[in-house]
C-alpha cells in the first residue's frame, strides 16, 4: 500500500518571545505565546486567532527541539477550529545554531515534522474532525510555516 495526500494548507504562525522555564530531566522547556498568523488552502482559508494558543517547546539534551502546540483558527467564513500538533524539529548541532540566531535555513538541511489534528463544531468543516495530516516545517523570521497535508 503507498500513502497518497494532497495539500491541506500552508500556516504561518507569529510568535511572541518564548517564557524560558528551568531545566528538568526532559530538557529545557519554553512556552510561546502564539500571536497570530494564516493560513491558506483550496478548502479553507483564514487566521489564527490572537493570543488564541500556545507552543509548550522542549529542547533535549540531544538538541532536538519537540513541540505540544495548541491554536485556534478561524476561517474566513467565521468557523472556529481547534489546531492541535506534536512534531519535532531536529538537525546537525551547526544547523540548529544558525535556525537559533534567527538565520533563515533551508529546511532541506534540517527534519522539521508535524502530526496535526483538528477539532470543530462546524458543519461545513466536519469533515477535518476524521482526517490524519502530516506537515512539514521551516522556520521564517516571525515563526514557523507548515505545509500540512491531508493523509488519503
Amino acid at each position: 500500500m503507498t500513502i497518497a495526500t494532497r495539500e491541506l494548507l500552508v500556516l504561518e504562525a507569529q510568535l511572541s518571545k518564548p517564557q524560558m522555564m528551568a531545566t528538568t530531566p526532559y530538557g529545557q522547556r519554553k512556552i510561546v505565546p502564539v500571536l497570530g498568523g494564516t493560513f491558506t488552502g483550496e478548502r479553507l482559508n483564514g487566521v489564527i486567532m490572537p493570543a488564541g494558543g500556545h507552543d509548550w517547546a522542549l529542547t533535549r539534551a540531544d538538541g532536538a527541539l519537540t513541540l505540544d502546540v495548541r491554536l485556534v483558527l478561524e476561517t474566513d467564513d467565521g468557523a472556529q477550529i481547534l489546531m492541535t500538533y506534536r512534531g519535532i524539529r531536529t538537525g546537525t548541532p551547526e544547523v540548529l545554531a544558525r535556525i537559533a540566531s534567527g538565520e533563515y535555513v533551508d529546511p532541506a538541511e534540517y527534519y522539521f515534522r508535524i502530526v496535526p489534528f483538528f477539532e470543530t463544531g462546524s458543519q461545513k468543516y466536519a469533515w477535518l474532525n476524521s482526517i490524519i495530516c502530516v506537515g512539514f516545517g521551516d522556520r521564517v523570521k516571525a515563526g514557523p510555516r507548515y505545509t500540512i497535508h491531508e493523509v488519503l
